[in-house]
């Protein structure tokens, strides 16, 4: 599996960001802009404590499992591997979602004066926020779950058998 970095993922919202503030200015030109969810921040930071409390925890087993430590319960490879693309995934979706937040909160900042806009700009701001630290806690479960590298192989990480 290969991982992410977080160079695609800024990729992916810069593009997602500037689609989304077009967009904006489009629905606005034709008074029809949809609202910016207020649960969207909510949403987006209890997938970024879901993601967290699985890297704690996974992060947790693997150290007691490598200190052999008694009673430590094993991580199961397919578990772990779960995550990773857990982890993957929202960090893919949050990419994306933050760009569209980010796109109408920067569209949003010129109109404070409105009242409704003011709000629906704090909530974006937020949002994005929030979606970050999916993309930090997605990346850092990524990390955690990465294999280590294997140096007792006498021939080098160079050597694959064919």
């Amino acid at each position: 599996m290969k991982l992410l970095r977080l160079r695609l993922l800024v990729g992916i919202t810069a593009v997602t960001t500037a689609l989304s503030w077009a967009g904006a200015k489009l629905w606005a030109s034709l008074d029809t802009l949809p609202a910016v969810p207020a649960a969207a921040p909510v949403v987006l930071a209890a997938v970024a404590v879901v993601l967290l409390a699985t890297a704690i925890s996974l992060r947790a087993r693997l150290k007691a499992s490598r200190e052999r430590q008694p009673g430590a319960k094993g991580v199961d490879p397919l578990g772990a591997a779960r995550a990773v693309v857990l982890a993957q995934a929202s960090a893919l979706v949050s990419a994306v979602v933050t760009g569209i937040y980010a796109g109408a909160g920067i569209y949003l900042l010129g109109e404070l004066d409105i009242a409704a806009r003011q709000s629906q700009a704090v909530t974006a701001g937020f949002a994005v926020l929030a979606g970050s630290a999916v993309i930090a806690a997605a990346l850092w479960l990524q990390h955690i779950c990465k294999l280590p590298e294997n140096h007792d192989d006498p021939r080098g990480p160079a050597a694959s058998p064919r």
